[in-house]
């Protein structure tokens, strides 16, 4: 019977298990150690540690404490590993707790995190997602069910010491180029709120101060959010210190490309199941700096999209050269703009999006001045047609009755 190596009790806060940690540091010790070809399974919180509950108010999101996540599992050692391998984790399995089979999306407010289009969606907003097998529905989105493709959204090795001073250098830099924007343009280390494992408490208390926080993807994986890491996928990851040092949170029930509302996936605690094997000095072998991977051959089939697109000139008219980020943000409002004709309302529309396994897609970087990116909406996911058809939109939904909760900011 495979081993769970990392056990959590969903009833109380992360900071009373010292299997989990909350930023990155190469010094933080391992729970666990295992061998190449080992097996194993570990628990998760969700990826604020419980802060979100299963209500209708948005009250939780407006105020979460963003300065504590992301809980992670881990770190977990192999025998054998070290700076210069590549560390090959497969998802074998993965799924929500017997307990709690429900998940939850939110836009953060922008005084508080913010999102992708949090100039249109500046307010904490919330809608929570039932689990029914390998589907789920909202009850604060109506008309839309769909086969979730779990996976963790965070999953990564430990940086070495070197890395870590690399992160916190340029990050700080880009970060003071504008220090009073909001949201910030980067999350500094804060080490009020982190909670490094096994450390001892005078050496956690020094590492808390350079301890890189978890919110961006960088060189040794991290938060990446890419939706098609799910059961069967197999990753290749850079080893910085010996022993690897795996960790792995943020799980999401499924997530469109992009996880466009920053809370953008359907968040929820659960478990998954690794294997693990090493290749040895893989990063110069195949000029790996950077984590690769080999999706999973069971993912939700859909065939039936609608694509929008979306070019580098903003919202606002204003011409950008070849800028994708731009471009797959219009394609995104296009395709809410869209869902609105038939009676979703302009949130509902976004978190469909931020949810579900919609298809992010750069199309064209070649032809200046503007970049195409494409956002793949698959139709099967409706109750109803949402095709364009020659007598037009008709209402499906009616907004007025069912809306997703939303939380102004406090005065």
């Amino acid at each position: 019977m495979t081993e769970t190596i990392v056990k959590i009790d969903i009833s109380k806060t992360p900071y009373e298990n010292d299997m989990i940690h909350n930023r990155w540091h190469p010094d933080i010790p391992m729970v666990a150690t295992v061998k190449p070809g080992d097996d194993f399974i570990m628990e998760c919180y969700d990826w604020t540690g419980g802060q979100i509950e299963n209500n209708d108010s948005a009250d939780d999101v407006r105020d979460v404490d963003l300065t504590q996540v992301h809980f992670l599992s881990g770190p977990v050692g192999v025998e054998g590993a070290e700076p210069g391998d590549l560390l090959v984790v497969d998802i074998l399995d993965i799924g929500a707790f017997k307990e709690s089979q429900w998940g939850f999306n939110g836009f953060f407010s922008k005084q508080n995190g913010g999102g992708f289009l949090t100039e249109h969606f500046p307010e904490a907003q919330k809608s929570v997602w039932d689990f029914n097998g390998m589907f789920t529905k909202s009850r604060h989105i109506p008309g839309v069910e769909f086969a979730g493709l779990i996976h963790p959204g965070l999953i990564g090795c430990l940086p070495s010491k070197d890395m870590l001073n690399e992160w916190n250098t340029r990050e700080k830099g880009l970060y003071e180029t504008e220090p009073d924007r909001v949201p910030a343009l980067a999350t500094l280390p804060y080490a009020e709120t982190a909670h490094m494992g096994r450390m001892a408490p005078d050496e956690a208390k020094e590492a808390a101060n350079e301890g890189a926080r978890t919110v961006p993807p960088r060189e040794h994986g991290g938060n990446c959010d890419i939706k098609d890491l799910s059961r069967g996928s197999k990753i290749y990851f850079p080893v910085y210190v010996d022993g690897g040092g795996l960790s792995v949170g943020d799980l999401h029930f499924s997530q469109g490309d992009g996880e466009i509302t920053f809370c953008g996936a359907i968040e929820m605690a659960g478990w998954i199941h690794l294997r693990v094997s090493l290749v040895k000095q893989g990063m110069s072998k195949y000029g790996i700096k950077n984590p690769i991977f080999k999706p999973s051959p069971m993912t939700p089939k859909y065939d039936d999209y609608i694509i929008f697109e979306g070019i580098s000139v903003d919202e606002y008219g204003e011409q950008h050269y070849l800028d994708v980020h731009v471009a797959y943000r219009q394609a995104c409002l296009n395709a809410i703009e869209y869902l609105t004709k038939f009676g979703y309302s302009k949130a509902q529309s976004y978190a469909i999006l931020g949810c579900a396994p919609v298809q992010g897609h750069i199309s064209g970087v070649v032809d200046i001045p503007n970049a195409c990116a494409t956002l793949w909406l698959p139709n099967d996911i409706f109750a109803f047609d949402i095709n364009p058809t020659a007598d037009g939109p008709t209402i499906q939904v009616d907004n007025t009755a069912v809306d997703i909760p939303k939380s102004p900011d406090k005065e």
